[in-house]
């Protein structure tokens, strides 16, 4: 069983012991997505003093809006990366090890309607078992025309011949975020959201040295210092390397991911739906979770990355056209429940005229002559690759003693054996009991019956979870704002009476909050 984490609501406490301990950190990492966090953690695993600060809420970007995998990536394989393919398989089996509560095996089905299609997808799917070795999930095999729409009763039978199942992970990603800081934190290292870096402190060689951060609740200015600084911070990156030089080469290019969630009354199977060739050349996938049903993604260049991306609406129609295309009951945009966007940080293209789609998803590292270690591209799949690979880098480049990785095996917070997937805790882990123990007999009153939200779960994101808004509730600890925006929207003022409770904040606070969220989610919904 979990032990209670320390109260994370007194924030300002938590900044001033940072401050008043004069303490000089031996990695500073800015970014608390999926790269920042992997990084911090292998950091803090190997014994590195290490603080990692994050300009909003962990996860608030790219890193809460995927498609809920964790894959090897059947789309790589078909355009030959054997190498992301092996790496990203390995670390699928890692990660559903170490984060049981979170990472399951989840079964996948790909339609066939040729026997051209019967035989390709065979063979290529045989070889994604075989690249990923003993840590595969699970063989894939063809299974019959019956068996098919037996598993995937709304499925589109004209012409169909059957269906080939395999395996792959499926996961809950700020959910991963939240329990990788709440790890970093276990292991004695120091996390804090709504820091944003104003500047980087550098000594008289010309060498970084520290950051200057903004505390984004208070605009009061701090200064840390640090060995190294890490820029981790995805979509952002370059603006980090231009505090650092100013007119620095542009670093990535930016790729817009739109998602629609639905109700599982268009989709009722517990396997998932990988469509392998849509018109846009990507896979189209239709994935159940937390009793909905998530449909993407689409691959849009953007020119400008933002903390909150907003679908357009080609690719919301592109992803119910598509859909409807595989499904008997087709869904309509009055159907979609939530639509989310997220942004990939992809490294920026080696030949003019390559299509996002076609970029490596394969993480990159630099080291500017000022010493600023930068990560690019990347995904959730392979964090914890990526953090072992900066760690390694830094050591190397300063010259410190290599100090072993120690995360291969390591359990993230709320690790927990034997998971019930029908559980509405399910995805707390070993800390499910701890809450449930907190509700004093009243766990018949929910917040929301539907979401199966509960008073003491919003006190507990507050309590143990660095929450500090009402988005930070609704949309990354608890899913409510991409699972039904809606629904979200008619709790958000209980939410947010709850949370100035246990903040200590005033009624100013608690309306300003209901106000920004219904902004927010608004944008969520399909009118």
């Amino acid at each position: 069983m979990s032990e209670p984490t320390k109260d994370t609501s007194n924030r300002k406490a938590k900044l001033q012991s940072l401050i008043s301990s004069a303490r000089e950190w031996d990695l500073i990492v800015i970014g608390g997505g999926a790269s920042g966090l992997g990084i911090a953690l292998d950091a803090v695993a190997r014994g590195y003093k290490t603080l990692l600060v994050e300009q909003s809420d962990f996860a608030k970007g790219t890193s809460s809006r995927s498609t809920k995998l964790v894959h090897g990536g059947v789309r790589y394989l078909a355009q030959g990366d054997i190498r992301m393919v092996r790496e990203a398989s390995i670390e699928r089996g890692l990660l559903h090890r170490n984060a049981p509560h979170l990472v399951k095996d989840q079964t996948f089905i790909v339609p066939v309607y040729t026997m051209w299609d019967r035989l390709k997808y065979t063979i290529g799917l045989k070889l994604y078992d075989r690249i990923a070795g003993k840590l595969r999930l699970g063989p894939s095999n063809f299974i019959s025309r019956k068996e098919t729409l037996r598993k995937i009763p709304g499925l589109n039978a004209d012409q169909l011949k059957g269906g080939i199942l395999y395996h792959d992970g499926q996961f809950d990603d700020s959910r991963l975020a939240i329990n990788l800081a709440q790890s970093i934190a276990d292991g004695g290292g120091d996390v804090i959201n709504y820091v944003r870096v104003a500047g980087l402190v550098k000594d008289k060689e010309g060498r970084i040295c520290g950051v200057k951060v903004i505390d984004e609740e208070t605009a009061l200015p701090y200064t840390f210092i640090a060995n190294a600084v890490i820029n981790a911070t995805g979509v952002f990156v370059d603006d980090i390397l231009q505090m650092d030089k100013p007119g620095s080469s542009k670093t990535i290019c930016v790729s817009q991911g739109v998602h629609v969630v639905i109700s599982r009354e268009f989709y009722p199977s517990d396997d998932a739906l990988m469509i392998p060739e849509t018109s846009d050349g990507r896979v189209l996938f239709a994935v159940p979770w937390h009793d909905k049903v998530v449909v993407g993604t689409t691959d849009t260049p953007v020119d400008i990355a933002t903390l909150e991306p907003t679908a357009l609406e080609k690719e919301i129609s592109f992803i119910l056209e598509t859909a409807g295309n595989y499904l008997t009951k087709k869904p309509q945009r009055s159907d979609v429940l939530s639509v989310f966007a997220g942004l990939r940080p992809l490294a920026a293209p080696q030949k003019s005229g390559q299509k996002t789609k076609e970029i490596s998803r394969s993480h990159k590292i630099i080291v500017s002559d000022s010493k600023l270690f930068t990560i690019l591209g990347g995904k959730w799949t392979t964090y914890r690759k990526m953090g072992e690979d900066m760690v390694n880098r830094v050591e190397q480049e300063l010259q410190w003693k290599h100090r072993k990785p120690a995360t291969s095996g390591l359990r993230i917070h709320g690790y927990a054996d034997h998971i019930n997937w029908n559980d509405p805790f399910y995805f707390y882990g070993s800390d499910a009991s701890l809450i449930r123990s907190q509700m004093n007999g009243h766990s018949n009153e929910w917040i929301s019956e539907e979401l199966k939200i509960h008073e003491i779960q919003v006190i507990w994101a507050v309590k143990n979870e660095m929450a500090r808004t009402v988005e930070d509730v609704l949309s990354r600890r608890m899913r409510a704002l991409l699972l039904n925006a809606r629904e979200s929207k008619r709790i958000a003022p209980q939410v947010a009476a709850i949370m100035a409770k246990a903040l200590g904040r005033d009624a100013a606070w608690e309306s300003n909050q209901v106000e920004e969220f219904n902004k927010l989610a608004d944008q969520y919904i399909l009118t």
